[in-house]
């Protein structure tokens, strides 16, 4: 069952009609993402489910709700986000939703270019490991010294 206002997603617009094109991205190093498609529901309606990319919602003029998840295993919404947009007539409103770099964050969804959340992790992370990385590399080198 659809809302009124939902047509199908579909890349051929009338002229003059007005719609919300959404933008999934997931962040690279996160490619088990690839096989879960994201969901996106316009004032709780849930949309039929698209692969990552542009998805191009055509809608009447007005005020909605858009929230954007991915269903995962363990949070079963992965990513959550949720954005008020305003859509005047014969406008394609362009919004962006990236899903975070790690897993229990929030997502991120508005107009483009969005970053990925939670890449401060990844960085922490990346220092962790190349600090552990020198401390072995390093004690293994003093080692053969002696």
């Amino acid at each position: 069952m659809t809302a009124p206002y939902y047509q199908g997603p579909g890349p051929q617009q009338p002229a003059g009609a007005s719609a919300i094109a959404v933008t999934t991205k997931f962040f690279p190093l996160a490619f088990i993402l690839y096989f879960f498609k994201p969901k996106v529901a316009i004032n709780g309606q849930e949309l039929p489910q698209q692969p990552w990319g542009r998805q191009v919602i055509p809608v009447q003029p007005g005020q909605y709700r858009l929230d954007v998840h991915t269903p995962y295993f363990l949070p079963p919404k992965l990513g959550p986000a949720v954005a008020d947009v305003s859509v005047a007539p014969g406008q394609t409103l362009e919004v962006e939703y990236k899903a975070p770099a790690f897993a229990f964050i929030n997502g991120t969804l508005g107009p483009p270019p969005q970053k990925y959340a939670g890449m401060w992790i990844y960085w922490v992370l990346l220092g962790i490991f190349a600090l552990l990385f020198i401390c072995c590399c390093g004690s293994a080198l003093l080692g053969n010294n002696n």
